[in-house]
């Protein structure tokens, strides 16, 4: 029976990205706040004998569910953070959320689509007066909302090759459930400054037609985002290799003299955290130790496991 302590080939799979607590009381402030508007439109709609002001909180409520995914996924990652049943830690949860998040704005548009084209084949009568305020009161709370979750690195979602520079380290770090919730309360709060353009067109101009005409527009923006989002934190649910450069550089550091690499396989742990795998096949081996130095300054590589074979000449 081994008698020595294993607590030095031991290490806990804490795969969260660096902002995790920022980024989940943001996200709850911003359920927080939806919550709240979307209670104040109902209730003040019943009583006050709007339909355009329930029909309103009714939409403002499929926000609030998914705002609230992206908020418990955060706090699940959080607390699940040392559970064994998680081979490789929890940070994958927000890339769930992230995506379930994407499926439920596809659907928001779609509906705005759908609801855009019925408007235009058939018009119905709008009131201005009502209309108006609800929609400038809507952008304005998403307008909040999109600045408690704004994060320098939703500028750089389009970033899918990276290496080791400036640019791509900021790129890696990227948390898709975040900026799912921020992309859902932009989308809204541009088809709220649509709506708003469209309504005073038709209060002033009598364009009746815009209203549903930017409602397509607003379907195509929204759509398009939200590929993008599936897309993004698909390929992480899939474990597909974030950086085709990144491996190469991997294996650059490894194969040197006459070590090779067998097998090697780069996905993303969680915000910023890398996990490799890579086979070594050498007709001098030397220890996982000596090859894992190799791979020092590449940044993210947080779990990293080397198996090193002797290649025998015959």
């Amino acid at each position: 029976m081994h008698s020595h302590s294993l607590a030095p080939w031991q290490h806990e799979h804490a795969f969260l990205g660096k902002k995790h607590h920022e980024h989940e009381r943001r996200t709850w402030a911003v359920v927080a706040l939806a919550t709240a508007m979307m209670i104040a439109e109902i209730v003040g709609g019943l009583l006050f004998g709007s339909m355009a002001l329930v029909a309103d909180g009714l939409h403002m409520s499929t926000h609030v569910a998914a705002l609230s995914i992206a908020a418990i996924a955060y706090s699940l990652a959080r607390t699940h953070l040392s559970n064994e049943r998680f081979s490789f830690g929890t940070g994958k949860l927000g890339e769930l959320a992230a995506f379930a998040s994407a499926i439920i704005l596809a659907m928001v548009a779609l509906l705005i689509g759908y609801e855009s084209v019925t408007r235009l084949i058939g018009p119905v009568a709008i009131r201005f007066g009502e209309a108006i305020p609800i929609a400038a009161l809507g952008l304005g709370v998403n307008l909040i909302s999109a600045w408690l979750l704004h994060d320098r690195d939703h500028h750089h979602a389009h970033e899918e090759e990276y290496s080791i520079g400036r640019e791509q380290v900021r790129a890696r770090h990227m948390d898709h459930n975040f900026r799912a919730a921020y992309v859902l309360v932009l989308a809204d709060a541009l088809t709220s400054l649509l709506a708003i353009s469209a309504l005073v067109a038709g209060l002033y101009l009598g364009w009746v037609w815009l209203d549903p005409a930017v409602g397509l527009v607003g379907t195509a923006v929204i759509a398009a985002w939200a590929w993008t989002l599936i897309k993004s934190s698909g390929a992480v649910l899939l474990d597909t290799v974030p950086s085709r450069k990144c491996a190469e550089l991997i294996r650059q550091r490894l194969e040197v003299g006459d070590d090779r690499v067998a097998d090697l396989h780069l996905w993303r742990l969680g915000p910023g955290h890398l996990g490799m795998m890579a086979v070594v096949v050498s007709e001098n081996p030397r220890s996982p130790d000596h090859y894992k130095a190799r791979l020092s300054g590449i940044d993210g590589l947080s779990h990293v496991n080397i198996e090193v074979h002797a290649c025998h000449t015959s």
